[in-house]
Formats: structure tokens, C-alpha cells, sequence
């Protein structure tokens, strides 16, 4: 369940760079270039979308009982997937 929710998550922060950096190279400027400019331009708006994620679903990881063994698993494995889809973008 996690990762179905991550795709989207995922998604999101390759589509916010890869937008940015195709609009760079369709003003004319040279592929590495563009992407080099695109990604500093967004860099700061993904690293905080995507800690803002993280910080959302961090409360569950500390919940006690059964809500905590049921939401573990699910708060880890999101939050590991939106921290490596933040390093690749």
C-alpha cells in the first residue's frame, strides 16, 4: 500500500525537473546546461515538498498499540521512497 501511495510522490518531484529542465532546453540552451539551471531552480521547492512529506507521516512511526504495528511498515517504507526519489531528483 505505501508504495502505490509513494508513486505518486515520486512522480511529482521527477516531473517538477523534468519540466523545469525541458523548458530550459526548448529556450534553446544546451541539455546539460538546462538541466544543470533546472535543477537549482527547483531545488529548494523538492527538498521541501519532500521533507514536508516526511514530516507528515513521522508522528505515525512513534504511534503505540495496534495502530503503530499496523502504520510502522507503511510510514517507513513511504518515507524511505519519497528520501530516494528526493536524492535522484
Amino acid at each position: 500500500m505505501a508504495l502505490t501511495v509513494a508513486t505518486g510522490f515520486v512522480v511529482d518531484d521527477a516531473i517538477v525537473v523534468m519540466e523545469n529542465t525541458t523548458r530550459h532546453i526548448e529556450g534553446g540552451m544546451p541539455r546539460m546546461s538546462a538541466a544543470l539551471l533546472g535543477a537549482r531552480e527547483v531545488g529548494f521547492t523538492v527538498v521541501s515538498m519532500s521533507l514536508s512529506l516526511v514530516a507528515v507521516f513521522i508522528p505515525f512511526m512513534f504511534a503505540g498499540g495496534i495502530v503503530g504495528l499496523i502504520f510502522r511498515e507503511f510510514t517507513v517504507t513511504l518515507s524511505v521512497s519519497i528520501l530516494i526519489s528526493l536524492v535522484i531528483s
